[in-house]
């Protein structure tokens, strides 16, 4: 039974430490929709949305309403749309993600993701067409959100895909030049994606999931930076068993909504999501807790260090609090979503180099980080390389959101509003990588991969 000191925690947790759940994002199967009329298929895509999620958004405000929890985002996962738009005869898939918009603006959500194709080992037909349509799909629509897998432990790294995505980023940043390159926001390029994450722009719904689903995401750097507050000057075993009591505490508000909505929209519960995930407010930031844990400023030497203790913290306490983790769980690092990050990449502690090797301890990878406008594919491509080689060696899932700033150079930043934020424009290498992408082919598996 929860005690009068543990109900008003949480509400002061609400009220002033910017506890959320950060999204509910019901993930539904479109392989029911494919038909050989590409016209045919987007009716069916816009018509199952809708009757899946009539109620989503309805259902969030309800919960949030009763139990006072805040939820921020109320969101659409689907099929990869290369599995659906490819048994269409047709070499246009524009109009898919223009079914998608159409189908998550009469839900009134927030985003819909999975204009997505798998392309860990090779590419199909339809994964080449939906890839090359990314850019004038994201600059013809607001809510879709596009990634692709270019990598796993199990397959190696597929550098031919590598060298397109890096084209690909490169176009759909011309494409939407008029509004900061914002398209890139919404593209996320993966290695090891998982079939459950709820959060954006990575969401999609896996082939192995149940026809229609509900994930959760919880947030909480706010209420986890507060927590170590009171354990100053303590040794770092005490911080790590603060956060993970912290984290036991949010996670267990995020299953608690999980399975109100599951129940009030007769869905199947699918997982809790455990991510720490910052907002631009001051006071819910990720970079805020690695320097309540001693460091002077998020970047310097020690930061890596940080980092593990709070993403394995964080796990070991959320792991316990829900029937089901999932998705990316961990401690996001999005350089324009974070205050802190923010902060720190302006002072110039912060850069690239550090970010990647921070990349190896946390959940993601180099999340929301903007690059001059002149930066050349190749160099987007290597970057992307380098990411998809850490997950693929780790067996984690690591993942590149890169935003080069048209017109823009280091030194000037990008303003994308809202929960995308801003992001100050950071030096890349400028000695070129061309020669090493030109190459195409495939980095081989590890030989770890050979579990079997």
């Amino acid at each position: 039974m929860l005690n009068q000191k543990e109900i008003l925690s949480t509400i002061e947790m609400i009220d002033q430490q910017h506890l959320d759940i950060r999204t509910i994002t019901m993930g539904i199967s479109l392989l029911s929709c494919c038909d050989p009329d590409p016209k045919r298929a987007c009716e069916k895509v816009y018509e199952k949305i809708c009757r899946c999620a009539e109620r989503l958004v309805k259902t969030g405000q309800d919960i949030e309403d009763e139990f006072g929890i805040p939820i921020v985002n109320k969101r659409i996962s689907v099929t990869p749309m290369a599995l659906v738009a490819g048994a269409s005869e047709t070499e246009d898939y524009v109009p898919f993600a223009l079914a998608l918009d159409k189908a998550a603006q009469s839900c009134g959500v927030n985003f819909i993701g999975g204009y997505s194709a798998l392309v860990q080992k090779g590419m199909t037909q339809a994964d080449e067409r939906l890839i090359r349509s990314i850019p004038e799909a994201l600059a013809r629509t607001e809510l879709v959100c596009s990634s692709v897998n270019v990598g796993s432990t199990r397959a190696g790294v597929n550098m031919d895909a590598v060298a397109l995505m890096g084209r690909i980023v490169k176009e759909t940043a011309d494409r939407t030049a008029d509004r900061d390159g914002l398209g890139c926001a919404k593209l996320v390029v993966f290695c090891n994606a998982v079939e459950d994450n709820p959060f954006m722009a990575g969401a999609f719904h896996g082939a192995g999931e149940a026809e229609k689903v509900i994930n959760v995401g919880v947030s909480g750097p706010g209420v986890v930076c507060h927590a170590l507050q009171a354990v100053r000057d303590k040794p770092l075993d005490v911080v790590a068993e603060t956060i993970k009591k912290t984290a036991f505490r949010v996670t267990r508000m995020g299953q608690l909504v999980a399975q109100e909505a599951s129940r009030r929209l007769d869905t199947p519960f699918g997982i809790v999501d455990l991510s720490l995930a910052p907002t631009p407010a001051v006071g819910d930031s990720v970079a805020r807790i690695l320097e309540e844990m001693g460091l002077e400023v998020c970047g310097t030497h020690g930061t890596t260090a940080a980092l593990a203790m709070l993403n394995d913290a964080v796990k070991k306490g959320g792991v316990m609090a829900s029937s089901s983790v999932g998705g990316l769980s961990g401690a996001f690092i999005p350089v324009s979503e974070d205050e802190g990050m923010i902060a720190a990449a302006r002072s110039g502690t912060l850069c690239i180099d550090k970010l990647e090797a921070m990349t190896c301890v946390c959940s993601v990878g180099l999340d929301m980080i903007a690059i001059p406008g002149d930066t050349p594919a190749e160099t987007i491509a290597a970057i992307i390389a380098d990411e998809a080689a850490i997950g693929m060696v780790n067996n984690k899932t690591t993942a590149v959101r890169i935003l080069p700033a048209p017109g823009k150079d280091v030194g000037g930043t990008i303003e994308m509003g809202g929960l995308l934020g801003s992001a100050p424009v950071m030096p890349v290498h400028r000695e070129s990588s061309a020669a090493f992408i030109a190459r195409g082919g495939r980095i081989p598996a590890p030989l770890h991969s050979l579990r079997n």
